[in-house]
């Protein structure tokens, strides 16, 4: 009976690594340690195992296609990453595959999956859920992939990353905020628990510590469904009513989308912004630019996203030693925002909402004014 010939899996078994991790190691790919190559290599000695020519000759074969997997196609800020992606794939003569995991990490790995069977050279995956105790369902993606703004803290430490500071960029918001006199400052995000979610809400906590603002946790609209994420929009329009009844001047919201929400439900409020309340946003998609009044928010550069990432891949795909990329966001001001004027009714020496006795109606913890400025701090 014929010997059967000693294969990568029986190796990978023998090495307790995946068969993606083994096929590169023999490659001397840069992905794989050179103290793990030189023991996957000693196994495959002692295991006499001999490459398969024509197997090698397809693997090394190209398609010059990438698969690109976004959150939503309809999403306007991945319509400009996806637009960075191409001007540096289409200079290299790659086309690009594009498909939508609307944040389900299901469909995520379906959809990577799809284009490892697909046989595409490369992967970049947008707002991925992946994470280290996911190594069975990535253990067979053999092509290099590249991660942008990743979900999740604990990242494969086989895939690389293009993100944005989100820290920085809530940080950004509020103290703009806070440089126009707001002291009530609200933040409104979405209901899943994404990491940029969490950082952004701890860059907008930082800013109101630096300047020993109030932190109330009345002034933190989160959507009530939990670890779900319903439309943008919806969810700007539903939670801004309570937030402003708290007595916030000023609301950072997770993204533009959020902030377009909030902004028509002002509008059936007749909530005047920035007269009563200023809105920032996060992201910069162009629709900012064209509603009214014009939102002021921190840029994500999306472009330079889609093209860092897929150079990334190119240097990748090139075997060339890469370094994970973290980007910088920056304020833009527009007509959204303005210096705080104590304009707002139930702050008003005259107020018409004055307790009997003359005492502010605002419980101190809620009221948006500093002590020194308030009308009624010496009832």
């Amino acid at each position: 009976m014929k010997k059967r010939k000693v294969s990568i899996e029986d190796i990978a078994r023998r090495a307790g690594v995946s068969h993606s991790t083994v096929s590169r190691a023999l490659r001397d790919n840069s992905l794989i340690s050179p103290k793990v190559r030189e023991e996957i290599k000693k196994i495959a000695r002692e295991m006499n195992y001999v490459p398969n020519a024509i197997a090698q000759s397809l693997q090394n074969q190209r398609t010059n296609t990438v698969g690109v997997v976004v959150t939503s196609i309809a999403d306007p800020f991945y319509a400009e990453v996806v637009e960075g992606i191409e001007l540096v794939a289409r200079t290299a003569g790659l086309s690009v595959f594009l498909t939508a995991s609307h944040r389900d990490f299901k469909q995520e790995i379906a959809a990577i999956d799809n284009f490892h069977r697909r046989r595409v050279d490369g992967i970049l995956v947008a707002d991925s859920r992946i994470n280290k105790n996911n190594t069975n369902e990535v253990g067979e993606i053999a092509v290099p992939t590249v991660l942008i703004n990743s979900q999740t803290e604990d990242q494969p430490e086989t895939f690389h990353t293009v993100t944005v500071d989100d820290f920085l960029g809530g940080q950004l918001a509020v103290e703009h905020l806070i440089d126009l006199g707001h002291t009530a400052i609200g933040y409104l995000g979405v209901g899943d628990r994404s990491q940029s979610n969490h950082l952004r809400l701890e860059g907008y906590r930082r800013a109101l510590r630096q300047a020993s603002l109030p932190q109330n946790s009345d002034w933190v609209a989160i959507s009530d469904e939990e670890n779900t994420r319903i439309n943008d929009v919806d969810t700007g329009k539903k939670m801004l009513p309570k937030l402003f009844s708290t007595g916030v001047t000023g609301i950072f919201c997770y993204n533009d989308m959020v902030a377009v929400g909030a902004l028509l439900a002002c509008r059936e409020l007749n909530i005047s912004v920035p007269e009563d309340l200023s809105l920032v946003g996060f992201d910069d998609i162009a629709l900012c630019r064209y509603i009214t009044p014009s939102l002021t928010t921190v840029c994500q550069p999306m472009l330079e996203i889609g093209r860092s990432a897929m150079q990334m891949l190119l240097d990748l795909l090139e075997e060339k030693s890469v370094e994970n990329v973290v980007l910088s966001p920056f304020l833009v001001k527009r007509s959204s925002t303005a210096a705080f004027e104590q304009t707002r009714e139930f702050v008003t020496p005259n107020s018409a909402l004055l307790m009997p006795d003359g005492q502010c109606p605002i419980p101190q913890d809620q009221c948006p004014m500093p002590d020194s400025q308030c009308p009624f701090s010496g009832t």
